[in-house]
């Protein structure tokens, strides 16, 4: 079993790096890609703990892309997580998070829902806070009573107290990942709010630019979803990863290398994925 789509407390996961494989190695994981929103500080730590406990472990990461409607986030793998221009461009995307998260804490207090910075990013064990963050605080407060409420209300794109931040292009991303040895996969496509042809035109586009795959395994695609995924992928002549887009206690109701229950992700997809690196 493989899950090629898995954060930690470097992102907005719950578990550390070393906890990620402790719990993979329980669960029959061979093969696990940690790919942590907008940077690479916990892979170190995650491939010496894969190493001590016999894991195959594949260095991602996760950057988030400019895009109107639905959500766009570029998956890279296999990437030489200490090459200095891809570590400097997601330091530049970091910061752009942190501002906004002041603006986001500004705009709850003003909304009726007061919080202090120091109860939401306690909740970031290594001092990275997202959106996640926040809801976890609205919650112990009693301001809503799980995840989905609070963004629906305030922290989803479009509500009150959502903030926009610095994103790359597609072709930017694509780019960075590809210099840094890497392999770009389209995360969660179906997460685009497209329809079908549209997305079909859209990931034809994609391909141009030079993107290598597309992720037709995931926790939320239904059947039809998975075989167009999958669809697309044989006539565009990519290669598919899959993941269950684990977060621990921030998603409860997702489990590592099975996502809701019935994730199952071919063992050959890393070889394949690995054959798509630049160097090869």
């Amino acid at each position: 079993m493989i899950d090629l789509h898995v954060h930690s407390t470097f992102s907005d996961g719950s578990m550390t790096p070393e906890e990620l494989v402790e719990l993979a190695t329980k669960s029959g994981i061979t093969a696990m890609a940690l790919t942590d929103h907008d940077g690479m500080m916990g892979i170190d730590r995650f491939m010496a703990a894969c190493q001590i406990h016999g894991i195959r472990g594949i260095p991602g990461v996760e950057i988030s892309i400019e895009h109107i409607g639905g959500t766009l986030h570029m998956l890279g793998y296999f990437i030489d997580h200490h090459n200095p221009r891809i570590l400097e461009a997601l330091t530049r995307l970091r910061r752009g998070r942190a501002e906004r998260n002041q603006f986001i804490l500004e705009r709850l207090n003003t909304l009726g829902v007061p919080l202090t910075w120091e109860e939401v990013s306690v909740l970031a064990k290594e001092d990275v806070v997202g959106r996640p963050h926040f809801a976890q605080a609205m919650i112990a407060r009693g301001y809503v009573k799980k995840k989905d409420e609070a963004f629906d209300i305030y922290l989803g794109k479009g509500k009150p107290a959502y903030v926009e931040r610095e994103r790359f292009t597609v072709v930017e991303s694509i780019d960075l990942i590809r210099s840094a040895g890497g392999v770009p996969i389209l995360a969660h496509p179906c997460t685009l709010k497209m329809g079908r042809r549209r997305l079909r035109e859209f990931l034809a586009e994609l391909n141009s630019k030079g993107l290598q795959g597309i992720e037709a395994y995931y926790s939320e695609h239904t059947h039809e979803q998975h075989r167009f995924c999958m669809n697309m992928a044989r006539d565009l002549g990519w290669v598919v990863t899959g993941g269950s887009d684990f977060h621990g206690v921030m998603n409860p109701y997702i489990h590592l290398g099975i996502g809701f229950g019935s994730l199952d992700i071919p063992d050959e997809l890393v070889e394949l994925l690995h054959a798509r690196c630049p160097k090869n």
